[in-house]
Order: structure tokens, then sequence, then C-alpha cells
């Protein structure tokens, strides 16, 4: 689904396999030596996090939140990063929460104005495709009850 907006590229680019080879391999090699510095971290959370693999997608939330957590000085890198993972995995609302920490901070950061469009829209869709599934269970359902009270009204 590709974007109009520029700043939101990150919603759709994802490294490719060598490139998020590269950045595994570092954050393996530094955490076999018992010593991962928040950058390695961070670069490997957000190659992750890019990634069209859901799983992948978890596993970079999960430590841009260690570094939310355990690095304040790098809590605004984190914000939009988080944002954007909640984003494609689905979690609109997580998505949204983050994302407006961000603009509180920097309401002019234009890749967070533009993953706010992004999910709003989202939103909006998922919204659409609830109602079709709603109304289409409801139109079954008054076709299964028409049926029961014909065939009651023959006995």
């Amino acid at each position: 689904m590709p974007t109009e907006l520029p700043y939101a590229a990150d919603a759709e680019e994802a490294l490719s396999y060598d490139e998020l080879e590269v950045l595994r391999l570092q954050y393996q090699k530094e955490l076999s030596q018992s010593h991962v510095t928040v950058q390695t971290k961070f670069n490997y959370a957000w190659g992750l996090v890019k990634s069209p693999l859901r799983e992948h997608q978890v596993e970079g939330v999960r430590l841009l939140q260690d570094i939310y957590r355990q690095e304040p000085g790098r809590r605004r890198e984190c914000l939009y990063y988080l944002a954007l993972g909640h984003y494609k995995m689905g979690n609109y609302e997580e998505a949204r929460r983050f994302n407006a920490l961000l603009l509180d901070k920097e309401p002019t950061n234009l890749q967070a104005q533009s993953l706010a469009t992004l999910i709003d829209k989202r939103v909006t869709r998922e919204g659409y495709i609830g109602m079709a599934i709603v109304g289409g269970v409801a139109a079954f359902s008054t076709l299964v009850l028409a049926s029961i009270i014909r065939r009651a009204s023959r006995k």
C-alpha cells in the first residue's frame, strides 16, 4: 500500500535481508560479549520494525520499549519507531499514543504528522470493514430468522 506522504516512507520500506542480517550479526556479537550498546540495539530494533514480518516487528518494538524505559535520553528517537511498529502490527491505539507523545514534543515533525494521517486512514478503513462485516452478519441473521418463521408458520 504505497502512500503519497513522503515522510512516512518507513511505513512501507523494509531493509533487504542482507542489510537486516548485518544489524542482527552486530547485535548478536555484542550480546555474546554481554555488552550491547544502545546504538546497536536501536539500529537492530529499527531494522526489525521496518520488516514486513510480524515476528520481526514484535521483537523490534520490544527492543525499542527496553531502550525507551532504560535510556531517558533516547526516548524521543524511540517514539516514532514505536508508533510505526504498532501501526504495522495493527495496534492503532498504541501507535496513536506513541505518535501523540512525539507530536507533543515536536508538533512540526513531518514524519509524525504523516504517520498520524496513515493511522487515521487505517482506523477509518478498518472501521468500514468492521461495519460491513456486522451488516453482513445482521442481514444473514435476518434471512435465517425469516426462514425459521416461515417454516414455523407453514406447520
